[in-house]
């Protein structure tokens, strides 16, 4: 299965998924390494759905990363620890579904299947990746972060100050993102609908970040208990799965 989804870029995938990227700028560059190989094995009829999200992956990535140069955050080691631990979720995700491995989460499956659907379209495609990384990665990137800096997730802390910021981040680089992905007759309704589309998807992005971190505190709790653990762990790769059919599905892609 893997040859067919990857074809003539499979072997340099698998070299950098290989690769774990240890700070910001190495993911930056792996996900700028990544797009490459995707654009490469796309073609005009043969939409790729995980280089629409990646691609949006990437310009949050580097916006977080200026961010860190210019001292937008109070804790950096915080958020650049933090921006590792997601990110290596993804990767994780992308080398256990080239490997066949039936331990990729059924939250990104539902998106990596669609390599070989009918009726890829970007938009639903790059807003099925947000909700896997943000509804199922981004918890348990949160405990482990914590977790390696020997602190917790407390509201109100530096570090959740940091986290909220990136809702900042999102909002400013949604409006030009979304239009990216849209047809000419989609743009035309866009544009008739003013700023109501970038508005409210800037809203879901914010709640599902806000869920992801009281998804995080829950985890936290119940993190020495394994049982527990992987209950919670089943309940938000279902729950994403879900919702991720749902984007990706007709209706879904009408709603956006």
């Amino acid at each position: 299965m893997s040859d067919v989804v990857w074809g003539l870029v499979h072997r340099d995938i698998i070299d950098l998924l290989a690769d774990r990227p240890v700070d910001v700028p190495a993911v930056v560059d792996h996900l700028t390494r990544l797009q490459d190989l995707l654009d490469r094995r796309s073609r005009p009829d043969d939409a790729c759905p995980v280089a629409d999200f990646n691609r949006l992956y990437l310009t949050i990535t580097e916006r977080v990363l200026e961010g860190l140069y210019e001292g937008f955050f109070a804790d950096v080691v915080f958020l650049s620890r933090l921006d590792v631990e997601f990110a290596a979720r993804y990767f994780d995700a992308l080398r256990l579904w080239t490997d066949s491995n039936s331990r990729c989460p059924k939250a990104w499956s539902c998106l990596f299947r669609r390599m070989q659907g009918p009726d890829v379209r970007p938009l639903p495609s790059a807003a099925a990746g947000i909700n896997a990384h943000i509804n199922y990665d981004l918890p348990f990137a949160l405990v482990t972060t914590f977790d390696s800096l020997e602190s917790e997730p407390v509201d109100g802390s530096d570090q959740h100050d940091d986290y909220l910021k990136i809702n900042n981040i999102f909002a400013a680089q949604i409006p030009s993102l979304r239009r990216g992905y849209l047809d000419e007759w989609q743009l035309l309704v866009d544009m008739l609908n003013g700023e109501v589309d970038d508005w409210y998807q800037g809203e879901l992005v914010e709640y599902a970040r806000n869920v992801a971190w009281r998804n995080a505190k829950k985890i936290w709790r119940c993190r020495n208990d394994r049982v527990a653990h992987e209950q919670e762990r089943l309940r938000l790769d279902n729950n994403a799965e879900l919702l991720g059919r749902l984007l990706l599905s007709p209706l879904g892609a009408f709603l956006q």
